[in-house]
């Protein structure tokens, strides 16, 4: 176990190395919009019928761990973060794991089997003539009707999740979210991983000062 950081500036280099709200705003945008066709048919596919969401659950989940763990695995963070040149490392400045992409995406993979969850149990009582007399729109807000408590306690606890995630986010030198914490990374310009890495190579190699 090492205790080294990622420095929080780079001889030479005036601008953030850490990628802070906009860079990462802009990413979540663009994963959007790549996801968009996809999105787009599992919405279709689900308001088809109560069954429906039911056969396509573990399929959708899978793609989710898929897209935003694997792919961090692999290569470092999501098709979007890519584009915008934007990579996630560990806190020492090594490529990440299995294990940090999957604690990065640990609490919102659980909320969203916690709704997926609330969903189909909602959908048990659903009355199935009633549900598919509906328009997409009144679908939703039918199954939401069904369970209002435990849609509530998701709304609640999302909204807590992302303006937490936002405030410290906001307020560190590293411009890690509450993620970032748990799974001890950074997100940082791709320009500078090299130079970085290279930096901290050479504090390593330093000599240790002998205290008189």
């Amino acid at each position: 176990m090492t205790n080294k950081k990622t420095p929080l500036t780079l001889p030479g280099v005036s601008e953030n190395i850490y990628a802070g709200f906009w860079l990462r705003l802009g990413s979540l945008l663009l994963d959007a919009l790549i996801l968009a066709p996809v999105i787009i048919l599992i919405l279709y596919l689900n308001s088809t019928s109560k069954n429906a969401y039911l056969i396509t659950f573990l399929p959708n989940l899978a793609f989710v761990v898929w897209y935003r763990v694997y792919l961090v695995k692999k290569y470092g963070g999501t098709p979007g973060k890519l584009i915008m040149g934007i990579k996630i490392l560990k806190i020492d400045g090594s490529d990440v794991t299995l294990k940090e992409a999957i604690l990065r995406e640990i609490v919102t993979l659980c909320l969203t089997v916690f709704v997926s969850i609330v969903t189909i149990l909602s959908l048990m009582k659903a009355s199935e003539a009633y549900y598919d007399s509906l328009s997409w729109l009144t679908k939703q807000q039918y199954i939401a009707s069904l369970s209002p408590v435990l849609f509530l306690v998701y709304t609640w606890l999302s909204n807590l999740w992302t303006y937490g995630e936002l405030i410290v986010l906001l307020f560190n030198k590293r411009k890690r979210a509450i993620h970032d914490f748990i799974a001890k990374t950074v997100i940082v310009r791709s320009l500078y991983i090299d130079k970085l890495r290279a930096t901290m190579a050479e504090e390593d190699m330093q000599p240790i000062p002998i205290k008189s």
